[in-house]
């Protein structure tokens, strides 16, 4: 998944689908968390305490260098303006919206994605957005399997829906936000 993403931007006219590696990426993701959070959950021992605890120890320090060193030489090598901006995006990064940041800027006055050193932190917030509130729910159908997979199935098949409109109707915040990519997690879910 991640070779085929390098590949796309390394030679984008090459290797032209190298972006589902991303979908590939969500789908590992959702199939792992969930096996996690479920095997917790049906063994009687879930602590969302314990789970947070587990993806901040995981997640939190790499971000926090990579912040961390984006921001010190953004400092030194950056505009006013550039590093505003910049700012920004280690704030958004920093609760994990980057995503979230990125899609509120698309338009004619933004500027290109090679200026914007933590663009690729955007995958990052849709997944930890998916696991503020999937341990919840699924945690709320364990407790039927049958019924768990039914509810699995009709959440993605909306979320499929939201994508396959937002490709249309609305194309940034399709590839951005978590309602449009929330299928490819649950896929692997």
């Amino acid at each position: 998944a991640v070779l085929s993403v390098v590949a796309h931007h390394v030679a984008p006219t090459v290797v032209r689908a190298g972006f589902v590696g991303v979908d590939i990426f969500f789908a590992i993701s959702g199939y792992l968390i969930t096996r996690i959070v479920y095997a917790d959950a049906t063994a009687g021992r879930f602590s969302f305490t314990d789970f947070y605890w587990r993806r901040g120890r995981r997640i939190v320090p790499a971000l926090l260098v990579v912040l961390t060193a984006t921001w010190c030489l953004g400092a030194a090598l950056l505009t006013g303006p550039e590093f505003l901006s910049l700012g920004k995006h280690v704030a958004a990064a920093g609760v994990f919206g980057s995503n979230i940041q990125l899609w509120r800027e698309v338009g004619y006055f933004d500027s290109e994605a090679g200026v914007k050193p933590l663009l690729h932190l955007w995958s990052l917030g849709v997944e930890e957005q998916f696991y503020l509130a999937w341990p919840a729910l699924l945690l709320l159908v364990s407790r039927r399997p049958r019924s768990a997979v039914v509810w699995v199935l009709l959440l993605a098949a909306l979320s499929l829906a939201v994508s396959a409109w937002s490709a249309v109707a609305a194309a940034s915040a399709g590839f951005f936000l978590l309602p449009a990519r929330l299928w490819e997690l649950l896929a692997g879910g």
